[in-house]
Order: C-alpha cells, then sequence, then structure tokens
C-alpha cells in the first residue's frame, strides 16, 4: 500500500509556532496525528510529552541553587519524569477513529 496512513510532529520548537495549521492539515487528509502535547490541544489527534510547567519549576530550584553559590557542575543532571497523554476525542469522532478505552483511562486530559 503506497502512502500516508498517519503524521508524527517531532518535538521541535521549528514546529511549535505552527502546530494549528499542521493539524489542520492533517485533518483535510483525513490522517490521524499525533505530537507533543501541546499538538493535540492545537487540534492534532494525540499528544504526548513534558510536563512543561513542572520542568520549569525545577530549573528555577537548579537557579537558586546557584545564585546561593552552588557551582552549576556540582549539580545533578536530571531528565524529565513527568510526561502527560492528551486524547482530542473531537478529532478522533471527526477522522472516524476509535480511541481504544485503555488508552482513554490513561489520558491526563481527554478534549471532547
Amino acid at each position: 500500500k503506497k502512502g500516508v496512513d498517519a503524521v508524527e510532529i517531532a518535538d521541535d520548537p521549528m514546529f511549535l509556532g505552527n502546530l494549528r495549521t499542521i493539524a489542520d492539515i492533517a485533518a483535510s487528509k483525513r490522517l490521524p496525528s499525533t505530537g507533543a502535547k501541546e499538538f493535540a490541544e492545537a487540534g492534532g489527534l494525540i499528544g504526548y510529552g513534558v510536563d512543561f510547567a513542572g520542568t520549569f519549576r525545577r530549573a528555577a530550584y537548579f537557579v537558586d541553587r546557584i545564585l546561593k553559590g552552588t557551582k552549576p557542575g556540582d549539580l545533578p543532571v536530571e531528565q524529565a519524569t513527568k510526561f502527560e497523554l492528551v486524547i482530542n476525542r473531537k478529532v478522533a469522532k471527526a477522522l472516524d477513529v476509535s480511541i481504544p478505552q485503555q488508552l482513554l483511562l490513561r489520558a491526563d486530559r481527554v478534549m471532547e
């Protein structure tokens, strides 16, 4: 089978300003689309990504430590541990895509 069955948008700053346009194009082609959580909020089917608010709060902690004299090299390297799953049911219905109940239950947010 030739063609495209779905679209995955990379979690990259290059796309952040165009999420709505990308979601609209995917919808016009009737393609399920996934990307960062903001992508589902902009009209994509599913979004999954880092909890940026939590990440920025954690960054503030490191800034505070550095301003209080801790050497940056003495601070541990951390990776994000909290990720959010957002499902856009409105888009799923428009595309006639069935989202499994187990996935809906695991979602942090389901947009109607």
